[in-house]
């Protein structure tokens, strides 16, 4: 066996991983927050994607302009969304709540068509194309640099979540509503925050999806492996996001090289019956966890 190869693949589903870690953060936020299920949260990553583009190919932003820009923007409509459709599902059913989500994805990618049309589009070069070795194994220095941007907002995230007095409001929303409540906490504003937060990081997860792989409006569909991740994980684990994403993304990788890359989504789906069989609450998640 080579193994410089299999190490360069294994650090090759490193790098996707910490894309699908960085997107299943989001994902994890807004469902520890609310306990909503947000299935478009891969049609957020790509319309952050797609804000970018237009503002810097549409309207020609320099780059250290065109990403706080998009940034705001995908913050302003994760505030919409929760304030519109979200927070007025607030006791209904989580099926209820999880089917607003299935619709929202709906439209985000018929709002992309429509706008951008369904032709892919190519993303100004923004990261070092610099080849990247590691002994005799090759990376792609987009995957690379990608990889590093995810942990970089991982760890701004989580240091957030531990001093920012919103942080601190968020994990004990988190906790017990109720008792956030009792404590003086303004629990829909917490809500409204967790949403503005996941479309941000959904934002920079699509930014860097984006310029590796394209934009069309099927990049929603790399949502779907991170539904995997965080199931796999936990749904209301963190941890368990950051670990099932290079689980995920090493998987992956070994299946699309040694199997051939149709079988990529087969082996992401029965890693996700099989963590169902064995744990349905995923490896890090509660117990108490509530399944559609």
């Amino acid at each position: 066996m080579d193994w410089w190869l299999l190490f360069e693949i294994t650090l090759a589903g490193l790098g996707t991983g910490g894309l699908y870690a960085l997107t299943g953060l989001a994902f994890v936020m807004i469902y520890k927050a609310t306990r909503v299920v947000n299935i478009a949260i891969g049609d957020m990553l790509m319309i952050g994607a797609y804000v970018f583009f237009a503002f810097s190919a549409g309207l020609g932003l320099p780059i250290w302009l065109a990403i706080p820009a998009a940034l705001l923007v995908s913050g302003a409509f994760g505030a919409v969304i929760e304030r519109t459709m979200i927070r007025p599902m607030l006791g209904e059913s989580p099926i209820s709540s999880f089917m607003v989500t299935v619709g929202l994805s709906s439209v985000l990618i018929g709002l992309v068509e429509l706008v951008w049309t369904a032709d892919q589009q190519r993303l100004p070069e923004f990261l070092p194309n610099t080849p990247i070795t590691v002994g005799e194994a090759f990376i792609s220095p987009k995957i690379f640099y990608g990889f590093w941007i995810a942990v970089a907002l991982i760890a701004v995230v989580l240091v957030l979540f531990r001093f920012w007095r919103g942080g601190v409001a968020l994990r004990a929303t988190a906790s017990d509503q109720a008792a956030a409540y009792s404590m003086g906490i303004n629990v829909p504003r917490v809500f409204s925050l967790s949403w503005v937060a996941a479309a941000m990081i959904a934002c920079v997860a699509g930014i860097v999806v984006g310029s590796i792989g394209g934009l069309s409006s099927a990049m929603g569909v790399f949502g779907l492996s991170v539904l995997v991740v965080v199931i796999f994980g936990g749904l209301d684990s963190v941890l368990g996001a950051l670990v099932g994403g290079l689980i995920v993304g090493v998987m992956e990788a070994l299946a699309g090289f040694y199997l051939g890359g149709e079988f990529k989504i087969l082996a992401t789906f029965s890693l996700l019956v099989l963590i169902l069989l064995v744990r349905p609450y995923g490896l890090f998640g509660t117990h108490e966890i509530e399944r559609l």
